[in-house]
């Protein structure tokens, strides 16, 4: 074979394996899209840079090197490539982005949910943050295999597949992240900043948002109270209680073990969790031992033998924002009718 013929094939082989990525993008709608190249093949998804600014910042910074990491990755250095989908459940998702691939690492910081009500696990192909309770994402992700409407209301959306599902049914543990491209597509996609800056821009807003709701969320729930019981008094740690009949004696020292009665109800809807009155016995532990929720150490070291209080919790000394055994929602405020039986 003579080499202008071989030098024509090369030339057109060229020209055909330089010619799709560019159609394609043409081709693609405005927006801001990250294809995953695996050894399995690519995953193109785009990114809701509208909806949930601050994730898609955080993703698209790790996935191109522009956000700060402690000095553990210079930047410039992309996060993601040469990471593994470390946990895969068939008919469920696939999770990575563990520098550890273990599920237990991240970048070195968190950061807050962006939950909008709008996006569902509705369906195949949904990208959200994967994180250890609210409050908490970095840099891991999951893709579902089928809807997981369960997830709703517990995982930031911040995408879609719109290329490759059949790649996202085909990953198997440990399958390599081998690169994250970034494609902008469109000015407002082009404009949208994911530096570091722009995260820490993002970030403020969205904590000065949280606080105002969170303060104006804690207003009500104070009216609330004073209207349902305005002879409650409000202790130094924010909790409320009201004495429904006087005890005798001294009060418990901590580490004592107490006996006691109690029914436990949400504030906000009245729903009745738990009751030892339900169940004919008291229950016994030590007090002031961090055995209980610290709104029951700080109330029950306050009373004596006998002694009755409504105890209204807020959830900073209830379960927090993790709640409690699917009961409990996180952030819940509790009130307890609480009898300190004998110690």
């Amino acid at each position: 074979m003579s080499k202008l013929p071989a030098l024509c094939i090369i030339a057109v082989l060229l020209v055909f394996s330089g010619q799709p990525a560019t159609a394609r993008n043409k081709e693609m709608k405005d927006g801001l899209y990250a294809r995953i190249q695996t050894p399995k093949g690519s995953i193109l998804l785009r990114l809701y840079y509208d909806k949930t600014p601050l994730t898609v910042i955080n993703f698209v910074g790790l996935a191109e090197g522009t956000m700060h990491l402690g000095g553990s990755k210079p930047v410039g250095t992309p996060f993601y490539d040469g990471l593994k989908f470390h946990r895969v459940i068939p008919d469920f998702m696939i999770q990575g982005g563990c520098p550890l691939g273990t599920g237990s690492g991240g970048p070195g910081y968190t950061f807050p949910d962006e939950i909008v009500s709008s996006l569902k696990f509705n369906g195949p192909g949904v990208l959200a943050m994967a994180n250890a309770g609210p409050g908490t994402n970095g840099s891991q992700f999951f893709i579902t295999h089928t809807a997981t409407p369960h997830l709703n209301g517990r995982h930031t959306i911040f995408g879609h597949v719109a290329e490759g599902q059949d790649v996202v049914n085909a990953i198997e543990e440990g399958d390599t992240i081998e690169h994250v491209e970034i494609i902008r597509v469109g000015r407002d996609a082009e404009r949208f900043r994911t530096d570091q800056a722009a995260f820490d821009h993002e970030l403020t807003r969205i904590r000065e948002e949280e606080n105002k709701a969170k303060k104006k969320e804690r207003d009500r729930i104070t009216k609330m109270i004073r209207q349902k019981w305005p002879e409650a008094h409000h202790t130094r740690s924010g909790m409320y209680y009201e004495t429904l009949k006087e005890g005798e004696g001294e009060k418990p020292r901590p580490g004592t073990t107490i006996s006691v009665h109690y029914t436990g109800r949400l504030l906000l809807n009245g729903r009745k969790f738990d009751s030892s009155y339900d169940r004919g016995e008291p229950i016994r532990f030590e007090v002031g031992t961090g055995r209980v929720i610290r709104g029951w150490d700080e109330a029950l070291l306050h009373m004596k033998k006998g002694e009755k209080r409504t105890l209204i919790i807020p959830p900073e000394l209830a379960y927090g924002n993790r709640g409690a055994g699917g009961v409990i929602p996180p952030g819940a405020w509790l009130v307890f009718d609480v009898e300190l039986v004998d110690f």
